[in-house]
């Protein structure tokens, strides 16, 4: 055989093992897959298949649609599944199989995550400019109506957390536009701040003031596990045309499954992740964090965890900072993510285990009051018992010196209120209570504003100043 023929014949050989490599690496991978076992209630258990805790499966029962769900749990052979959507149809034996996915992209400004053989399907989900203005549920797909998402920029649904030294300092105010925080209880970019309520006291309007009038470039709003016709009226009633133009909604209303509640606030946070990294501030809204504790109790409890307080398993206090940690400020010179997580306090009882980890946890708390509420005094925010941990470092000495001294005459007057009503206090007796009692119409004015009216941080600041020097 000549060498020219050898040559040949060694160019075909490489030609076609080419062509097997080719073909190799664009055929489906062989899923792992076992069978359906058993159904208790929320929790499915299936068998025939390890998979690491968090991962995403699907369920394909005989001549019926997929159903998907993630791996909460295990227990020898068996793994414990939760569904994220019905499970109407599903019988012993139906097939579960794993997904596979590509290892995502690596996190702006974070070490890339770990390399992992198989990777939740449902954990990357689409974030990117096209976003904005549209709503979607738990797991990206548009609820909106106008159409697909425009986007190719994935991001894993869970990120690692920030190395606290890495973090900047909270040091630069942001403008919410509402009078009664910029002037009293100064938030910071960067900020975890709770809003304290119980049911009808005005916390959508409230949280809706805050979307169309922040200084915020961009608005996360995510609305977990509340009733579904809220979420249309909280879009076109309270978040308005104007505020919507700038936002990202997810909604995952109370009837979705307790996963993709828990997906959908991961989601919201995922995606003002996503516009912190590249240098935006960002406001994100998150109603309610007491919705988000009650569907990891729900899992938990499913699968056995034993409940230890009120009814709430170890796993919900451990899951809540968990996600709260996620927001805050990003690297030095970079962007942040304002938070305000809503705290359903029931039955008005400031003392309910969820509102007493959540205050533990977070950089204050704005408290509205069903008292004021019922007077017509909105915002219903009770000033004695809110506060912002991170203000002294934001506000000017002059400036703390008056909210000190608002608030000293406005707890006066609060402390005398029935003496005075009742027409028991002699005027005189008290000098600093006759102040309290000639600027309070002043203070009640300060603290009410219209849904309408947009009151800057300068403006507030301002008002403040002239209660004390009428001159200024």
């Amino acid at each position: 055989m000549t060498d020219r023929t050898e040559n040949q014949h060694l160019a075909a050989w490489h030609g076609f093992l080419n062509g097997c490599r080719q073909t190799a690496s664009q055929a489906n991978s062989l899923l792992p897959s076992g069978h359906l076992t058993r159904i208790n209630g929320l929790v499915m258990e299936a068998s025939g298949l390890k998979l690491p805790l968090g991962s995403s499966c699907r369920i394909v029962p005989p001549g019926g649609s997929p159903i998907e769900a993630e791996v909460v749990g295990f227990n020898g052979e068996r793994l414990f599944l939760m569904p994220s959507e019905d499970v109407y149809g599903l019988s012993p034996g139906a097939r579960v199989v794993a997904l596979e996915t590509p290892n995502p992209p690596p996190q702006v400004g974070r070490p890339p995550p770990a390399r992992r053989r198989w990777i939740d399907r449902a954990k990357l989900v689409p974030v990117g400019e096209s976003l904005l203005g549209r709503v979607l549920d738990g797991a990206g797909r548009p609820l909106d109506r106008l159409g697909p998402l425009h986007t190719n920029s994935l991001r894993p649904l869970q990120s690692r957390p920030f190395n606290p030294m890495s973090r900047a300092p909270i040091n630069q105010p942001l403008d919410v536009g509402v009078r009664a925080v910029n002037a009293l209880l100064c938030i910071g970019r960067g900020q975890r701040m709770g809003l304290f309520a119980g049911s009808g006291v005005g916390k959508s309007v409230l949280l809706g003031m805050m979307a169309r009038y922040t200084a915020a470039e961009v608005i996360v709003v995510g609305l977990i596990g509340e009733r579904g016709r809220e979420v249309k009226e909280f879009i076109e009633q309270i978040l308005g045309e104007e505020g919507l133009r700038r936002s990202v909604v997810i909604a995952a209303p109370a009837d979705v499954s307790p996963l993709m509640r828990m997906q959908g606030a991961a989601y919201a946070t995922c995606i003002a992740e996503y516009f912190r990294d590249r240098g935006r501030q960002v406001l994100l809204i998150m109603d309610s964090l007491t919705r988000y504790a009650m569907a990891q109790r729900e899992i938990a409890l499913a699968i056995g965890e034993p409940p230890v307080t009120r009814g709430y398993p170890p796993s919900v206090f451990a899951r809540l900072p968990q996600l709260v940690e996620r927001a805050g400020n990003g690297l030095e010179g970079g962007g942040s993510i304002t938070a305000f997580y809503t705290v359903l306090a029931e039955g008005d009882d400031q003392q309910d285990p969820i509102a007493d980890a959540a205050r533990a946890i977070l950089d204050g708390h704005i408290v509205l009051s069903r008292m004021l509420a019922d007077a017509g005094h909105y915002p219903a925010i009770d000033i004695e018992q809110s506060i912002s941990r991170a203000m002294v470092n934001l506000v000017s000495p002059a400036h703390l010196q008056y909210i000190r001294k608002f608030k000293s005459l406005f707890s006066r007057y609060q402390r005398s209120r029935d003496l005075i009503s009742v027409g028991a206090y002699a005027a005189g007796s008290d000098p600093q209570l006759d102040q309290a009692i000639t600027i309070y119409p002043r203070f009640e004015e300060l603290l009410q504003q219209n849904l309408s009216q947009r009151s800057d941080f300068t403006t507030s600041v301002a008002r403040l100043r002239a209660l004390f020097e009428p001159t200024a």
